[in-house]
C-alpha cells in the first residue's frame, strides 16, 4: 500500500518538476498539479485503505470497554493505583 503511494508521489513529483522547467510552465502551476494530482487524491485514497485499521481499533477499545464494565470492575481516574487518602490535611491542635 505504501509502496504504490511512494510511487504515485515521484511520478506527481516528476510531473511538477516538468511542469515548473517548462518553457510555458511556472511555478504556480506545479504547485496546483503537486496539490491537486497528488497530495489531495492520495490522502482520500490513503484514508478510505485504513478505514478497516480504525474500525477495528474501534471495537477493540469498545470491547474493553464493555469488558471492564461487566466484570464489576472499579475504574481509577488517576491511574495510580492506591488507595485515596484524605484530601485535606487534619487541622493540629496547638497544646
Amino acid at each position: 500500500m505504501y509502496l504504490v503511494a511512494l510511487a504515485w508521489m515521484y511520478v506527481v513529483v516528476m510531473m511538477s518538476v516538468a511542469e515548473a522547467t517548462g518553457a510555458n510552465g511556472s511555478v504556480l502551476g506545479a504547485l496546483v498539479t503537486l496539490l491537486m494530482y497528488g497530495l489531495l487524491p492520495l490522502s482520500v485514497v490513503m484514508y478510505l485503505l485504513h478505514t478497516p485499521a480504525r474500525r477495528a481499533a474501534r471495537r477493540r477499545v469498545d470491547e474493553a470497554e464493555t469488558a471492564g464494565s461487566a466484570v464489576g470492575a472499579t475504574v481509577d481516574p488517576d491511574g495510580g493505583g492506591h488507595a485515596a487518602g484524605d484530601t485535606v490535611a487534619p487541622e493540629r491542635k496547638e497544646p
